[in-house]
């Protein structure tokens, strides 16, 4: 069988393919997934020419199959960059834009791009979670989206097309934050859901003099007004809730791609800004989005 071919028993491997890491799926033609791989093999590890080696690996585990990629694969920083499609974008749009590598057996999802008189946005990877989640089920065709990370993304959809999509370097700001400047060395303590990051919330929620909230975290540790222990607590929570509190949330309902301690904090804020989340599982958006895709792309 040629690679690239979809073979008889209908069954392709997803890649979500990240900075940092790669998630690898075998899902078989019911949307069922037969094995997975999940290594450090993001797209700043690999040079162009790893690229060949790399799908060939993958195809020896995971079977001689079609390949379909997402995320930053498709980048300047990736192997091949799939232009952006712009906003609103649903799947069939996401299909007839993706990348066809047919040498490779490859295609590879494009972003979703916002450009408006005012604003300038993009994504590359979240776009298939997202319209995934409103196909399987997982949330409803107009929905709010939020997806914690180092950078977090606020997506918006109506009537199961992406509409609007806001990116904050939340996560960037505190580990610069961490690592560099004045309040290097007093951000080492534990992050995590308490007094002090509930103060950081109501602080940084509508703040429009960040710089000031967040040098108070080192002038409030010097005077004595908090523990230095509490500092990483009441930083992030400065910047979480000056992220969540840009947000109109009284009553909405939100729902969170992510999970673990960043999508709990994220999780304390949203509803201590009036919001009501929900927990929507991202692997399975995302395996989601690429067995809906497939029926738009043939394979």
């Amino acid at each position: 069988m040629t690679s690239g071919t979809p073979p008889r028993d209908g069954a392709i491997i997803a890649v979500d393919w990240g900075t940092t890491n790669r998630r690898a799926y075998r899902i078989e033609a019911d949307g069922s997934i037969g094995d997975r791989i999940r290594d450090d093999r993001g797209v700043l590890a690999m040079a162009a020419t790893d690229y060949p080696p790399a799908l060939a690996a993958l195809r020896d585990r995971l079977g001689d199959l079609p390949v379909i990629a997402a995320g930053m694969i498709g980048s300047t920083r990736g192997w091949y960059e799939a232009p952006y499609v712009p906003a609103p974008a649903d799947l069939h749009a996401l299909a007839m834009a993706a990348l066809r590598i047919d040498e490779a057996g490859l295609t590879i999802v494009p972003g979703v791009s916002l450009l408006t008189d005012t604003r300038a946005d993009v994504m590359r990877g979240e776009e298939l979670q997202v319209l995934g989640a409103i196909a399987a089920g997982l949330a409803p065709a107009d929905a709010l989206f939020c997806q914690p990370g180092t950078h977090n993304k606020w997506i918006a959809t109506e009537a199961a097309r992406i509409v609007d999509v806001a990116t904050v370097m939340t996560g960037e700001l505190f580990a610069l934050l961490k690592g560099h400047g004045i309040l290097a060395g007093m951000l080492d303590g534990p992050v995590a859901d308490g007094a002090a990051f509930r103060d950081g919330i109501a602080r940084g929620a509508g703040a429009t003099d960040l710089g000031t909230a967040l040098f108070e975290v080192r002038a409030s540790v010097l005077l004595g007004r908090r523990a230095p222990d509490d500092a990483a607590a009441y930083a992030s929570g400065v910047l979480i809730g000056s992220d969540v509190g840009a947000r109109a949330l009284d009553g909405r309902t939100v729902h969170l791609l992510a999970e673990g301690a960043l999508a709990d904090l994220y999780k304390v804020a949203i509803e201590a800004r009036g919001g009501v989340t929900v927990a929507v599982d991202a692997t399975a958006a995302f395996l989601g989005g690429v067995h809906h895709l497939r029926g738009h792309l043939g394979l």
